[in-house]
């Protein structure tokens, strides 16, 4: 996928998994942000602390993968993005607009895997039973 200005990322990587019925893919992807959300996992809390990052910003690494959740398939995405001043920000990507472009590969795998909630954990996770 090749993303354009302006676009979203988590939605249009969650509209592509969906359009192709993905089950279990990686994803990688390199390019820019106009600005974005990242999350840290709060275990205490059981959600994802946002992370501003309110300026232009390299996707320096994006990492994930795609696989059926209770809506279907789901991407779960890090991303580190750089920032002017040579610092980075990190964690879950919650969401990234795009500026000017997002370079993103998707490698589908032929099995399925599918995310369980764990209400013990606050998360849903990969079950591999």
């Amino acid at each position: 996928m090749v993303l354009a200005p302006g676009e979203e990322a988590v939605a249009a990587i969650t509209d592509f998994a969906r359009a192709q019925s993905l089950g279990a893919s990686q994803v990688t992807a390199v390019g820019a942000f106009s600005q974005a959300t990242v999350g840290w996992f709060d275990r205490e809390a059981k959600n994802y602390r946002r992370i501003p990052v309110g300026e232009q910003c390299e996707v320096l690494s994006l990492l994930g993968d795609i696989v059926i959740g209770e809506d279907g398939p789901t991407p779960h995405l890090h991303a580190v993005l750089g920032l002017a001043d040579g610092t980075t920000r990190g964690g879950h990507l919650l969401e990234g607009q795009v500026w000017p472009t997002l370079e993103v590969i998707v490698r589908d795998s032929p099995a399925a895997l599918a995310k369980i909630h764990r209400p013990d954990l606050g998360l849903a996770l990969i079950n591999l039973t």
